[in-house]
């Protein structure tokens, strides 16, 4: 049987994430700097590699490329991460990269475009550092899902740790999956994720649902995965919340 490293995982990004952070288990964050304990962060870690490939590479080779009548952007993107991705072990390195895939698909310039007046800079915010704490979940070629940290819950995360009314953190979830209902960002999506090994999935239908998303390797079963998802959520989803900060009165 193959030992899982459980050893903490340090990464300073570029960016200095919400302390509130540490409202969840096992995670600290002091700045740009964030430490995770793999044992008290995530409800399920059974895997301790991951698929990435060189950001820098991503920009230059594959997010300016078009596709063709020949060539579907999905083709372009599994032609990519079969020539370039690597299997890491280096979870700071998850993070690093996610970080870059996600400053670059919550950019600011897509605030003009979401047509929600109500939605700031300081939501995109929310939703980068949030997407790439997510980069730590896995789901295997044949769909189970072998790691589940509480990123995995979206709207439950971040109402936790913004102090989000779920109004609120449904209206974030609707932004983070939306590349669903808009062709062009989930083009720049599908390119951007290359960088995670995969491509971003869903199990959710809409906001209540509240079933999650994970980059998956392409070529994993979504049955599988449809029905692991099916089995665990609704427990996790309420010791995510169960971390909520009442009020001050």
């Amino acid at each position: 049987m193959t030992t899982i490293d459980t050893t903490a995982i340090t990464v300073e990004l570029p960016e200095a994430f919400d302390p509130r952070w540490s409202r969840l288990p096992g995670i600290q964050v002091d700045g740009r700097r964030i430490t995770i304990d793999p044992t008290q962060y995530f409800f399920r870690f059974e895997s301790d590699t991951w698929l990435v490939a060189d950001w820098e590479l991503v920009k230059s080779q594959l997010l300016n490329v078009e596709e063709t009548t020949e060539s579907a952007v999905e083709q372009l993107a599994l032609e990519f991460i079969k020539a370039h991705a690597k299997s890491t072990s280096d979870a700071a390195q998850v993070l690093a990269t996610a970080y870059e895939v996600y400053a670059y698909l919550f950019r600011d310039e897509h605030l003009a475009g979401l047509g929600l007046s109500q939605f700031t800079a300081d939501h995109l915010r929310m939703l980068r550092e949030a997407a790439t704490l997510m980069a730590l979940n896995k789901v295997e070629l044949d769909g189970r899902i072998s790691n589940v940290g509480p990123c995995w819950f979206f709207p439950a995360a971040t109402s936790v740790v913004f102090d989000l009314d779920d109004g609120t953190g449904g209206m974030l979830d609707e932004v983070y999956h939306g590349g669903w209902f808009n062709e062009h960002r989930r083009i720049e999506s599908i390119k951007a994720h290359a960088a995670l090994g995969g491509r971003l999935v869903h199990g959710c239908q809409s906001v209540p649902d509240q079933s999650g998303g994970v980059v998956a390797p392409y070529g994993a079963s979504m049955t599988a995965f449809r029905d692991d998802l099916a089995a665990f959520k609704s427990g996790w989803i309420e010791q995510v919340y169960a971390h909520r900060v009442a009020p001050a009165a």
